[in-house]
């Protein structure tokens, strides 16, 4: 059975309708262009129409900066991703812009007012990547609980050297509470997952749950679920993680600026903290030197959405936002709302 993130796709599909030869796009260019600023799961083209012409940077490394500058000039839409800075100074790049299609669900890597001014669209990839990266999370939760990542290493270091009452002891999570900061729909499938491992769940967000304050000395594993704002910029500074539990566990698969590193580093050293699991980085790609040496970290190179359907399913998304807008449709999934004249 297909899950929910196909059937949110083949509905957005069945609205489309059928594609049409060039001349069915409206907009300011005979033949708009997008620009795609990664390697995508599937074929662009499988989901355009012939009338939009693609230029793909058919690569997983990021596109420079000078490089996306000049190549947005003549688009009328992009496909950017989470590593892509969407500014004044790119829109300032490409009068043509039309569309921001952006290949995830957050886009605090969007300036999104500046974007509604010039009247460009911004898209997300919303409900399609809630159940892989609530499984993802607690595929951290497991490994940093039992100690999977030392183990592997154990072995292929070849210091396994047969079974042992003390070895590499990790804990047990019935029972334990499991706080979730930001209990959108990514929060409320980790909660779900929780009640299968006989966890108390508690959880903090700006429509109700534990205060903050209450919430970070109660838990023994804090996971990240909050979305990125000038608000939670590091709301997970010093203070706050010394106000967790002593030797509780911190894991992140949100954003990696909501958690100031060399504070988390710091609370590791001290033994304040118990471990941490971080699937994202306050400065992505780059990761805390203080982080990478140490066997109570977990690191994983921002895999939450990363199964072969649910990206799938995001680049399916996005290219039908950028095919929507320039047929002169409103995007099904925009964060904002344009006036065109």
């Amino acid at each position: 059975m297909l899950g929910n993130g196909w059937s949110a796709c083949a509905q957005l599909c069945s609205r489309l309708g059928p594609r049409q030869d060039a001349a069915w796009y409206t907009g300011r260019v005979e033949r708009p262009l997008v620009f795609i600023t990664r390697r995508l799961v599937l074929a662009p083209q499988s989901v355009l129409g012939a009338g939009i012409q693609i230029d793909l940077h058919d690569s997983e490394d990021a596109v420079q900066r000078g490089e996306l500058l000049r190549r947005v000039r003549e688009a009328s839409a992009l496909l950017a991703v989470p590593g892509d800075r969407v500014d004044k100074e790119l829109l300032d790049a490409a009068p043509r812009l039309r569309i921001v299609a952006n290949h995830a669900v957050g886009y605090d890597n969007v300036d999104v007012p500046a974007c509604t001014a010039r009247g460009v669209w911004v898209t997300n990839t919303p409900d399609v990547l809630t159940d892989a990266t609530a499984d993802l999370t607690w595929a951290l939760i497991l490994a940093l609980a039992r100690r999977l990542g030392e183990g592997d290493r154990m072995v292929r270091a070849g210091r396994f050297r047969g079974w042992a009452p003390t070895m590499l002891l990790g804990r047990d999570l019935r029972g334990r509470t499991l706080g979730i900061l930001g209990y959108g729909r990514i929060g409320r499938a980790v909660a779900r997952r929780a009640e299968g491992f006989g966890m108390n769940v508690l959880f903090n967000a700006r429509g109700g749950g534990v205060p903050f304050d209450e919430l970070l000395p109660q838990a023994d594993i804090l996971s990240v679920h909050c979305p990125l704002t000038p608000q939670t910029r590091h709301l997970m500074g010093p203070a706050e993680l010394l106000r967790m539990k002593r030797g509780s566990l911190l894991v992140n698969t949100a954003r990696g600026p909501i958690v100031d590193e060399a504070a988390l580093v710091a609370a590791l050293e001290s033994g304040h903290l118990g471990g941490a699991a971080l699937d994202v980085y306050e400065n992505e790609p780059a990761v805390h030197p203080g982080l990478l040496g140490r066997d109570d970290v977990v690191l994983l190179p921002h895999l939450g959405s990363a199964t072969q359907q649910t990206r799938e399913s995001m680049a399916r998304i996005a290219l039908e936002q950028v095919e929507r807008v320039l047929r002169g449709e409103r995007p099904t999934t925009a964060v904002n709302e344009v006036t065109r004249p």
